[in-house]
């Protein structure tokens, strides 16, 4: 697990708010041990308060991690950002591959029709994005836009973890946003060929802030997810607890009805 850590404590101590990421490893995907050191710091102008959201694809032997650069020099200083890396420790920067105010990006795990596809968040939808070289990237358009009249989703929505292959399709878990501000988690079935076409949503969240860990905290009422594992049928997602801790919820992927 590649983790996000700030400087401001969960006891509302104020710091000058820097995040780092941090790597833990697991046996059994519930109990972690944890690197003491980070793995990825603000040592680069454009990650001066710190990287944020790491969301994480293998294609052949190396992983591809998308992450958005805080910079906190001026309104809107936040970008997409790539490192990449053989062994989920060692990182290389590869900078900015938006060069606009961006977030909740991520690969897809797989080229598909011999292009790289991305999705991104320009508020306050879902969108993406291909390219042949990770660098120029072309065609973008909306593919999900919030529901006005959602009880959870209403302001605006963001992916999760990376796209999951199945045999019915792309399943894209996302967050969505209601006034408070509450964050939950929906579900969505994109078409294996044509990522661009939705194929199914789900109108009830699949992850609500209920329990006390999850609606109190240094960000109330938030449930937000960048990445899961697949074993076999049964998916764990991992996700931020009222931004404070982090949690795991699972389900079979033979549950998953968009019916």
């Amino acid at each position: 697990m590649i983790y996000r850590a700030t400087d401001i404590a969960p006891n509302g101590k104020e710091g000058p708010y820097i995040n780092t990421f941090g790597y833990a490893i697991s046996r059994d995907g519930m109990h972690f041990d944890r690197l003491e050191r980070p793995i990825l710091i603000n040592d680069v102008p454009q990650e001066s308060r710190g990287p944020e959201d790491p969301r994480i694809v293998k294609l052949g032997e190396t992983f591809y991690m998308l992450y958005t650069g805080y910079g906190g020099r001026f309104d809107g200083d936040y970008r997409i950002c790539l490192a990449t890396s053989r062994n989920l420790r060692d990182w290389t920067r590869h900078g900015v591959l938006l060069d606009e105010p961006n977030k909740d990006a991520s690969l897809f795990p797989e080229k598909i029709g011999g292009r790289y596809v991305m999705l991104h968040r320009r508020p306050p939808s879902i969108w993406i994005t291909t390219s042949t070289d990770l660098r120029t990237w072309e065609n973008h358009r909306i593919l999900m836009e919030p529901r006005p009249a959602s009880s959870w989703e209403s302001e605006k929505i963001g992916i999760a973890g990376p796209p999951i292959k199945t045999a019915d399709g792309w399943l894209l878990i996302y967050h969505g946003v209601c006034p408070g501000p509450r964050y939950s988690l929906g579900a969505a079935l994109l078409d294996l060929q044509d990522p661009t076409q939705v194929i199914a949503r789900q109108t009830a969240p699949i992850l609500e802030p209920e329990l006390p860990w999850e609606v109190h905290g240094y960000v109330p009422n938030v449930v937000f997810s960048c990445g899961q594992a697949r074993i076999g049928d049964d998916l764990y997602i991992y996700y931020g607890g009222a931004d404070t801790v982090i949690g795991v919820a699972a389900l079979s992927l033979r549950d998953v009805n968009f019916d």
